[in-house]
């Protein structure tokens, strides 16, 4: 099990305006906002930025959505705070399950990608 995933930006303000605007429409709320870092999570934080270096060269991170709604209303959310559109929310069928996924860049370059897989 992870324990936590933290990602360094570049400006710590957009990154958390764009992450609280995707996380809120998959059930995440802020948890702790102290100097250089915010963490989000459903329960506890577990999510993580924090004031770092510029964009990275590359980074992912796919957070677990309730169903379809999620997945768009999160992608949609996402553009209007600044990521860049990467896969349209579509049904795929990867090894583990069908799956309905979105994928965009955060204002940094990293990939996020909103995801439900039915079993």
């Amino acid at each position: 099990m992870i324990h936590h995933v933290a990602l360094e930006v570049a400006d710590l303000a957009r990154s958390a305006a764009f992450y609280d605007a995707v996380l809120a429409k998959l059930g995440w709320r802020r948890g702790i906002e102290a100097e250089g870092v915010i963490g989000w999570g459903i329960k506890d934080p577990v999510f993580f930025v924090t004031a770092g270096r510029p964009a990275p060269s590359f980074g992912s991170v796919a957070f677990s959505a309730s169903g379809i709604a999620a997945v768009k209303a999160a992608f949609e959310a996402g553009q209007r705070a600044g990521g860049t559109a990467g896969d349209e929310p579509f049904h795929r069928d990867p090894p583990t399950g069908e799956a309905y996924s979105a994928s965009l860049r955060d204002p940094d370059g990293y990939e996020v990608e909103f995801a439900v897989t039915s079993h």
